[in-house]
């Protein structure tokens, strides 16, 4: 069988750490800041993970 390609769309988008766990950015948070309140604007700051069964389609599309 032959390897597979990683999604190149994917594997900017998401980071694999070292226990296997994938991180991913929240969207928004780029522009029309200005209307946002501040509170919003710090929660999208923050790094999410990703969990559940896309966890498992997205480790397939990065070749892990």
């Amino acid at each position: 069988m032959p390897k597979l390609k990683t999604h190149s769309g994917t594997k900017k988008r998401v980071k694999l750490t070292k226990s296997g766990k994938l991180l991913r950015r929240h969207s928004a948070g780029n522009h029309f800041l200005q209307k946002k309140r501040a509170s919003r604007k710090r929660k999208l700051a923050i790094v999410g993970k990703i969990v559940g069964k896309s966890r498992k389609n997205i480790k397939r599309k990065l070749g892990v």
